[in-house]
């Protein structure tokens, strides 16, 4: 028989025995290694993420507790000093808020172990301690915040010692207020002035407690200190009576002011007769129908002829009542532009604004104008309804709260805060549509409204155009937002 042409060697004794499933077992150490570090690094990308954003989230958190408590409003402060009174509550209230919000976002499943938060003015880092001796309050401040996660769980690097991974992150934000920034004359840039939802209150560039009274005489009136200041410079946008009063005297600066806002139209008309021609703060006429001094009279904006948004329910009875309650078009406010904006007295808008406020508010009687009545209300601590005595200006659950919160609960968001563009009252309006230039933005506190549509505010800030050609505000449909905006800044 012939020997077969191809012979099997014999197992016993080869030396690729078992070869093979070494070599897989090497590539399976290989492969597994790599899905474990593969695992691991995605993981702690996703952490550093998460990291970023609550880090994000907490400092614009932060910047927008400075802006709406009216800490930017003195921009010829080119120092950016510190008050030495309201600085240390407004940061400890901003770090507060800083960290809720950081606390809110996990960072690989579980919230940050710290959370630091900074201010920096005029290029100096401090903390809530550092007001010193300055005697102005800052100026565009920044808040820098840093989240740590420390033992940040891994899946596979612990076999080899790793028990753990610390990602961290930073972002700074800034409240900015762009009065006095630059003006038209200028080659610097501007920013221009967007509060994202206004009302179509018109008010002249008149503050109506600047001079401080004498002898209950205010500016305007026989016997008192003169002729009112503007609210705004038209010249530069600049504010000209930057500070903090308490009290809603208007003493020490325009934020913290407690007046009210009248219609500047007869009662009981087809259309807006006007009461006062020129506009002119601490006017009366003794016809019961409008509120006494302190006091600054409005125009109706022009609406209609676009769509307002987030109209509540319960306005529905005219556009002008649902532009009040919800947010009137961003197409009728532009700031520092000549000609773009339109007040129409051909409408009647005091009982409208009534209806229309109690609405937006959650104001049950408009008949008490002392105390609250379902809407939200700022800490007095014993002074007149609407006049806060301490500050940061403090902001206090309505038993209508819509969040169902209990009265007297802290907030930090309310329908009650809006603002409302400030026109040159250069340019008389007589009857009709008549086009006018906005040279900024007014932020208020609505503490109540009257059956006759007068509403008594609270200044919470103020934001010029600094005379620039600015575009159209925000359509964002947000009840009360204030004029200074807030921004990430970019790199922290």
């Amino acid at each position: 028989m012939k020997k077969p042409f191809l012979t099997r060697s014999s197992a016993a004794g080869s030396p690729e025995r078992g070869a093979t499933i070494v070599l897989v077992a090497l590539a399976m150490v290989a492969i597994i290694a790599m899905a474990a570090l593969s695992i691991d690094v995605i993981t702690l990308y996703l952490a550093r993420e998460e990291a970023q954003h609550s880090a994000d989230t907490a400092a614009l958190a932060a910047a927008r507790i400075l802006s709406i408590s009216g800490v930017t409003g003195d921009p010829a402060n080119s120092q950016g000093g510190l008050s030495a009174a309201p600085w240390p509550t407004v940061c400890a209230q901003a770090t507060q808020v800083a960290t809720a919000v950081a606390n809110q976002n996990t960072i690989g499943g579980a919230m940050p172990n710290t959370v630091t938060v900074t201010f920096v003015y005029n290029g100096a880092t401090v903390d809530c301690s550092a007001a010193g001796a300055n005697t102005s309050f800052t100026v565009n401040p920044q808040v820098q915040v840093q989240v740590v996660r420390q033992g940040l769980p891994n899946f596979f690097s612990r076999l080899w010692g790793n028990t753990g991974t610390t990602v961290s992150a930073s972002a700074s934000a800034e409240a900015f207020n762009p009065s006095n920034s630059e003006s038209v004359g200028s080659s610097g840039t501007l920013i221009p002035v967007q509060p994202r939802c206004v009302k179509p209150w018109v008010v002249p560039n008149q503050d109506p407690m600047n001079p401080a009274p004498t002898a209950f005489h205010y500016c305007n009136q026989s016997g008192g200190p003169g002729a009112c200041q503007p609210l705004v410079s038209v010249g530069t946008g600049s504010i000209s009576h930057p500070g903090i009063s308490l009290g809603g005297t208007g003493a020490n600066g325009i934020i913290g002011e407690t007046f009210w806002l009248s219609p500047d139209c007869r009662w009981s008309q087809s259309h807006c007769v006007t009461r006062i021609t020129p506009p002119q703060p601490n006017y009366n006429n003794g016809s019961g129908y409008m509120q006494g001094p302190p006091n600054l009279v409005f125009v109706p904006a022009q609406v209609g002829t676009t769509t307002p948004t987030a109209v509540p329910s319960c306005a529905t009875g005219n556009d002008f009542e649902e532009a009040v309650a919800g947010c009137d078009s961003a197409q009728n406010y532009s700031c520092g532009v000549s000609g773009n904006n339109v007040v129409d007295l051909s409408r009647y808008p005091d009982a409208s604004n009534a209806r229309a406020v109690s609405c937006l508010i959650n104001q049950a009687d408009t008949t008490d104008v002392d105390d609250s009545t379902g809407q939200d209300y700022l800490n007095a601590s014993g002074n007149p309804f609407g006049a806060p005595s301490v500050y940061p200006f403090q902001i206090l659950a309505g038993s209508a709260n819509p969040l169902a919160l209990p009265t007297g609960s802290p907030v930090s968001v309310s329908s009650s805060i809006v603002s409302l563009p400030i026109y040159d009252q250069a340019t008389p309006i007589t009857s009709g549509t008549t086009a006018v230039t906005f040279v900024g933005f007014l932020q208020v506190f609505i503490n109540a409204v009257d059956q006759y549509g007068n509403v008594n505010v609270t200044v919470l800030n103020v934001a010029g155009c600094s005379n620039g050609g600015g575009v159209d505000v925000s359509p964002s449909p947000v009840s009360g937002t204030s004029p200074v905006p807030v921004r990430l800044i970019t790199p922290p």
